[in-house]
Order: C-alpha cells, then sequence, then structure tokens
C-alpha cells in the first residue's frame, strides 16, 4: 500500500467537518492504473460516480461520505474549510472525505480531471455552510453510515483503520 495521510478538521462554525472520521488521502494509489480510477471504485460499491473538477468554493455533503480520486492532472485543494489544510494532488492520488468535510479547489492543471463516487451509490446533497443548514447537517453526518468496503482496496486497506470500521 502507499503513503496514506489522515487529516482531522474541527467544526469551524460554518463547514461542520466531521467530529468522528478523518480524511484519508492515499498517495499514487492508481498511478499505474489511472484509466482504472471509476472501475475500481464502483467494483467496491462506491457508485453514482462522475467526471469533473472540483468546486472553487468550499462545500461539502452532509448524507455521505465521498471519494475522489485524481486522472489527470494536479490541483491545490483547501480541505476543512477555512482555516484547514492546504493539500496538493496529483494523478494517481485518492482522497476519502468523511460526510461533512469542506473541501475547495484553489487552484488546478488545465487538465485536472477527478471521478468521484458514494459508498452505496448515494445521491448527494451540496452544502455551502449557509446558517439555515444547521442543526440539520450535524445531525445528518452523525447518522451517515459507514461505507462496507474501501474505495481502493475492497474489504481491505487504510480506510478500515483510519475509520475503525
Amino acid at each position: 500500500m502507499q503513503n496514506v495521510q489522515v487529516f482531522h478538521f474541527e467544526d469551524n462554525g460554518v463547514i461542520p467537518n466531521n467530529p468522528r472520521l478523518p480524511v484519508v488521502f492515499y498517495t499514487a494509489a492508481f498511478k499505474d492504473n489511472l484509466e482504472r480510477i471509476q472501475q475500481v471504485f464502483e467494483k467496491h460499491g462506491w457508485g453514482n460516480s462522475w467526471q469533473g473538477g472540483v468546486f472553487d468554493f468550499h462545500h461539502y455533503h452532509s448524507n455521505t461520505h465521498e471519494v475522489l480520486g485524481v486522472m489527470s492532472g494536479s490541483a491545490r485543494l483547501q480541505l476543512g474549510g477555512e482555516s484547514g489544510q492546504n493539500v496538493e494532488v496529483a494523478a494517481g492520488d485518492v482522497c476519502v472525505f468523511p460526510a461533512g468535510t469542506g473541501h475547495k479547489r484553489l487552484s488546478a492543471s488545465e487538465d485536472f480531471l477527478i471521478v468521484g463516487a458514494y459508498p452505496g451509490g448515494v445521491e448527494y446533497n451540496l452544502k455551502t455552510g449557509e446558517l439555515g443548514e444547521r442543526p440539520y447537517v450535524l445531525e445528518d453526518i452523525l447518522n451517515t453510515p459507514l461505507p462496507k468496503t474501501d474505495p481502493v482496496y475492497g474489504d481491505a486497506g487504510p480506510l478500515f483503520s483510519a475509520w475503525n470500521i
């Protein structure tokens, strides 16, 4: 397995983040198999997949976890809201965001392309930290079920230990 990092973020009053689960960042998980990222996610039960970019504003999903795999290019993302962590991502990298975790694109190469997916193919919501979102989103985040598989490794993998699955 490649290098794995975890990032914990606190609720900053705007972006709730996840009080229990960290972001799990897999460096170069698909460096030799970029064309298979979406297929592997779907094989491991992470569906409702799409290809595109990352919004240039802080946002999160309160009703599901999300995996993003970088298919091409590179970008600088801000995780966890305004006071969060800036992370460089490149082709082959994978980020798993627990429900509630903010993310935003700060910059990207022209060829930046990701694939996103959700455990069980959940239809995700889009939240931006508006005042009217609370307290509903806080309850939603805590009630989001844990995934049954790691999106990269299936029945084993770093997500299981990072999230105590």
